[in-house]
Order: C-alpha cells, then sequence, then structure tokens
C-alpha cells in the first residue's frame, strides 16, 4: 500500500521546503520523481535544485535528458516513473498519477495560501482515501517545522 503524504505550506514557500524533503529521499536512497503542472514550473524548480544553498546541491535531470532513468531525481511533467522512482512529489497540483500503487510513498505539496489549490489538495485526499491509501496531513508551524495533523 503506498503511504500518501499531504504537505501543507504556510509559512516556507515549496522552493525551500521540496530541497529538503528530497535529500531524506535521497538518504533513504530512494529515486524521487519530481512532477509539477507547468513548463515554466519544472524550469524553476530544475534551476533551485542546483542553487537552493551555497554549499549543497540535488543532482538530477529532468526526463528529457537522454540519461534520465540513471538520475537519483527526475523532474518530470509526465504521468510515468521516468527513473524507477520511490517517491514521488506532486506539486502545482498534479494529480494522482495511475499507477500510484507503484511508489512506496507520493507527496503532494500544496500552497496553503491559495485557495484553488487547498480545495484541489482536499480532493486529492478524498481520492486517496477512497482507494485505500494510507494517508496523512502534515502542517507548517511558524518555524518551519511539520506537524503531524492527520
Amino acid at each position: 500500500m503506498t503511504e500518501i503524504l499531504f504537505y501543507h505550506l504556510q509559512h516556507q514557500p515549496l522552493e525551500r521546503v521540496l530541497p529538503s524533503l528530497v535529500e531524506r529521499s535521497l538518504e533513504r536512497r530512494w529515486r524521487a520523481a519530481i512532477q509539477p503542472v507547468t513548463e515554466e514550473r519544472l524550469q524553476a524548480l530544475d534551476d533551485g535544485l542546483w542553487t537552493y544553498s551555497d554549499d549543497s546541491f540535488l543532482p538530477h535531470g529532468t526526463d528529457r535528458e537522454p540519461d534520465h532513468a540513471t538520475q537519483p531525481v527526475v523532474l518530470t511533467l509526465k504521468d510515468t516513473n521516468p527513473n524507477g522512482a520511490a517517491i514521488r512529489f506532486l506539486v502545482e497540483g498534479a494529480p494522482l498519477p495511475a499507477d500510484a500503487g507503484g511508489y512506496e510513498r507520493l507527496c503532494v505539496l500544496f500552497d496553503g495560501t491559495d485557495q484553488e489549490a487547498l480545495l484541489r489538495a482536499r480532493e486529492q485526499w478524498r481520492e486517496a482515501k477512497a482507494a485505500g491509501h494510507a494517508i496523512a496531513y502534515w502542517q507548517q508551524d511558524e518555524d518551519g517545522r511539520w506537524q503531524k495533523k492527520a
């Protein structure tokens, strides 16, 4: 059964939160896929994963590169698993993948200040619950730490 975690971003933007979650996934030796919805967000995340920290970066590629299957982290707009990832990060309202059961974990990250994003996340929660997945809801506190709420 796939574990689906919902991350309600309130005090830090996606660009600050995503790298730390991806780092933890790589520490577990999981390959990761990141799926935004738009080309602009994909490009921004691609750039950001190289420069998010002065002393670190996350090795990654996009599914357009010929060696994408060997990358530990792949950015994609498609509903596929381009690098055999164990974890998939869904951002910008990307839908739950049809092959959700093929992952150890799915992470739905959504902007808590965006009403449309909240509604989309609630629909995804209902969809995941109806499909029988193990689901959890995490919300940021004022210090940026995650608190499990459900």
